[in-house]
């Protein structure tokens, strides 16, 4: 038994870590246990696992422990692995859940190799992906104190008669507005207090972000990606913070699989169905590749801040942004032709505009 591997799935959750270990290729799991999550019980934890006969080798899934207990399974000498949840195998037929039964299908699943497993980020990576996604709940909270003081005004009769909303202009008119009920005029004197108080909190976030964006550490990579249309510091760091590393995709069609923007389809035989994106995988980088597609609408001549972004950078990277500037462009209004919307079209363009920065992250 030495020389065998233990294989061990293991189902957390916010109170209690399952465990099912299997020796070698053995059938029936030989060990089963429930330990608290806690300093004491991820203790017995480490205890029990270096118990176990040879080599151990434990896997769970991305959930609400993120990445510590991996880290901890790892400063103790035990190699552990988290598996992506969304790719699990699950049988259809499968009518009886529980984290004991997950724990030992893991296991199995972990044995047979038919998981897949997702890239650890480092700690400093990891501390750059939560700013980065702090910021987006900090955008997203801006955007429900607008639409809320919005929807206010608008059940009453008052609307804005401007060109943009939300610009200086809106909300100088906004402060302008008054009541005479006192009720009324304090629910508006909240709605603009949380307003600005949400601007304020997005304000930092963008002013730490962007001054990070400065740093010898990620400067250059900012600067590459910058040169394409439609990306400045803060969807570069998006990019930089969730891709992690460029190079750990095989290819450009990796990269789009892995932020869901590939067609979903479901052919058989001389049939060939295919339909939307399949929106899997990571959701911040779709958003922010999404948001940047829509700039290649415009004609593909670069204009001036963008010639200015492009200076000094490496001829390869430049003559890929350039590119990205005629074949996007070509693409938008040739779907655009074909009669399709301008949100498929703009999809489009963000799942070949994904190539485009896996190429760029190949040269730096």
């Amino acid at each position: 038994m030495k020389d065998c591997i233990t294989w061990v799935g293991l189902d957390d959750s916010a109170k209690k870590i399952n465990g099912a270990a299997f020796f070698g290729n053995e059938l029936i799991a030989q060990r089963q246990f429930v330990v608290e999550n806690n300093d004491s019980g991820l203790g017995r934890l480490v205890k029990a696992m270096k118990s176990f006969p040879g080599e151990v080798r434990c896997v769970y899934e991305a959930g609400i422990n993120g990445y510590f207990l991996q880290r901890y399974l790892q400063r103790h000498g035990i190699k552990c692995e988290i598996a992506a949840p969304s790719l699990t195998p699950r049988k259809s037929g499968k009518r009886v859940k529980t984290d004991r039964l997950d724990a030992k299908d893991l296991a199995r699943y972990y044995r047979s190799g038919d998981l897949t497993m997702i890239t650890i980020p480092e700690q400093k990576q990891e501390d750059l992906r939560d700013l980065m996604r702090a910021r987006e709940d900090a955008l997203e909270d801006l955007q429900r104190s607008r639409h809320r003081l919005h929807r206010f005004l608008a059940r009453r009769g008052i609307k804005f008669i401007g060109s943009k909303p939300w610009t200086g202009q809106h909300l100088q008119w906004i402060k302008r507005i008054h009541f005479d009920d006192p009720q009324c005029e304090m629910v508006l004197d909240e709605y603009r207090n949380a307003l600005v108080e949400k601007m304020e909190r997005l304000k930092r976030f963008d002013e730490a972000i962007l001054l990070l964006a400065k740093s010898p550490e990620y400067q250059p990579g900012v600067d590459c990606l910058m040169a394409l249309k439609g990306i400045k510091e803060l969807t570069a760091m998006t990019i930089i913070a969730e891709a992690i590393d460029l190079r750990r995709f095989p290819d450009a069609p990796g990269f789009m699989a892995a932020i869901g923007l590939v067609p979903s389809e479901r052919s058989s035989g001389e049939k060939e169905i295919r339909g939307s994106i399949t929106r899997t995988g990571n959701s911040h980088l779709r958003r922010v590749l999404i948001e940047s597609a829509w700039h290649y609408q415009h004609r593909s001549v670069p204009g001036k801040s963008l010639q200015k972004r492009r200076t000094g950078i490496r001829p390869e990277v430049v003559e890929i942004a350039r590119k990205a500037d005629n074949r996007l462009c070509k693409k938008y209004w040739r779907l655009i032709g074909k009669g399709k919307s301008k949100q498929t079209a703009a999809v489009a363009v963000a799942r070949e505009l994904a190539g485009f920065i896996w190429a760029i992250g190949q040269v730096r």
